[in-house]
Formats: C-alpha cells, sequence, structure tokens
C-alpha cells in the first residue's frame, strides 16, 4: 500500500521498508532528540536490522528527493506497534500522521480491529490525537527501561 502525505508536505510516498533501509532507519533512531537525557541509554547501541525488517511489517515514509523522513513497525501478533519515528527536521509536516494512517490501513487489512502502543512518555499526546485510547501504565523495567510508559489502544476503523 503506497500513501501521499494529504495536508502535509507534497510528494511524501510511504512504502515497505527493505533490508537496504537498514542502516538510514538505525541512523534515524540513534539521532532522534526525542530519546536524548534520561531517555537516552533505551537507544545506545540500537540497532534496525535487515533481518528485523524482513520479519516485521516495516514502513517508511520517502521524500520525493528518496530521504527517508520516518517510518513504523507494525508486529501482527499479537498487534502491536513496535517501533515509530519521524526525523527530527520532518516533523510537524504530517509525516507521522501519514505513517498511522498508513498504518491503520494495513492492520485493518491483516484483520486486526486494533493495535496496542506501548509509548515513548513524551509521544502520548500525538497517539491520542491520531485516535489512540489510553489502556494503563507499564511499569518500568530496569535495567532496559527506566521509567513507566504509557499503554494505549489505536482502533483502525
Amino acid at each position: 500500500m503506497n500513501s501521499r502525505v494529504t495536508g502535509g508536505e507534497g510528494g511524501v510516498t510511504v512504502r515497505r521498508a527493505t533490508a537496504r533501509d537498514a542502516k538510514r532507519l538505525t541512523r534515524l533512531v540513534r539521532t532522534s532528540s526525542a530519546y536524548e537525557g534520561p531517555y537516552a541509554p533505551m537507544i545506545a547501541g540500537y540497532r534496525v536490522g535487515p533481518d528485523y525488517i524482513e520479519t516485521h511489517e516495516v514502513h517508511v515514509a520517502v521524500g520525493p528527493d528518496g530521504r527517508v523522513l520516518g517510518f513504523y513497525a507494525l508486529i501482527l501478533s499479537p498487534p502491536e506497534l513496535d517501533l515509530m519515528f519521524v526525523a527530527d527536521d520532518a516533523q510537524g509536516r504530517g509525516i507521522g500522521r501519514l505513517l498511522m494512517d498508513h498504518l491503520k490501513g494495513e492492520a485493518r487489512a491483516a484483520g486486526l480491529d486494533s493495535v496496542r502502543i506501548v509509548s515513548h512518555p513524551p509521544a502520548e499526546g500525538f497517539y491520542l490525537g491520531v485516535g489512540a485510547k489510553r489502556t494503563g501504565t507499564v511499569a518500568a523495567n530496569p535495567p532496559a527501561v527506566m521509567w513507566d510508559r504509557p499503554e494505549l489502544e489505536l482502533p483502525t476503523s
């Protein structure tokens, strides 16, 4: 499924990620300003490998120049948003909303009614803004995750 930004920056499409995107996706994760300060240890050394891309539903938003502006990874069973990143300089341009709309379409096509999201705390407002509902809190799990995280459910309809 390919999509175009509506109401955002023109010429952006969403496509299935390929193994060749792995380094770009890893760079996007590691350079995210959302994971500075106390959140930095969570992504230190993080890698999005070709095997991960081939195993999961990973889709990228690509600008007209071919640059990867963001991506998401959907796990189908059980249904959960595993990763969602938008490049710092592409935020506020409708890329995240485009990716979430695409995710909903992919989830519906797979027969899913909803998708679980365990959110990075600063991103909760974004997910609520695209239709997710708060269902609880996932407790910290040191040393991997040192803080509680909002748990949400995103209907696919």
